[in-house]
């Protein structure tokens, strides 16, 4: 279950849909492990979006802030087949980032909230929830 305490990452706000996880390292060390999770799980690495970096290199600065994309194309086709649309929203993603308080979160889409986003039926929307496995291995590894 996704970050049992119910807690918003400081300097952030309640959003539907989102799921914020805690995680117990740095954000570096969230995304590597992220990535050896995705790979044990037998899913596709996409890319890793390294979105202050990239701030950094255009001269400005933001919070340590990357993306990790990643599916099983097996799982996301079927999903896409049935709502084409649903592809906005695939593959899967995971927003790593340090809070105002410099807490390290993983937030990512909710399986369900996806799955009645775009109509889902239950049996194509369980692949949707392997975002809460992958996090909670990796919360879990502390």
């Amino acid at each position: 279950m996704p970050d049992q305490s119910g807690a918003v990452p400081f300097g952030s706000r309640n959003t539907d849909g989102i799921v914020h996880r805690r995680s117990p390292f740095s954000v570096a060390v969230t995304v590597e492990r992220l990535t050896e999770v995705v790979g044990a799980a037998g899913a596709k690495l996409f890319a890793v979006i390294d979105h202050s970096g990239e701030a950094r290199r255009a001269g400005l600065t933001l919070r340590d802030t990357k993306v990790v994309v990643f599916g099983n194309p097996s799982a996301g086709t079927p999903v896409m087949q049935a709502s084409p649309l649903a592809a906005l929203d695939l593959p899967l993603k995971v927003l790593v980032w340090a809070d105002d308080q410099g807490s390290v979160w993983m937030s990512y889409l909710e399986g369900q909230w996806l799955a009645e986003r775009h109509g889902i039926a239950a049996d194509l929307a369980r692949p949707l929830s392997a975002v809460d496995t992958v996090t909670g291995r990796v919360a879990a590894e502390a």
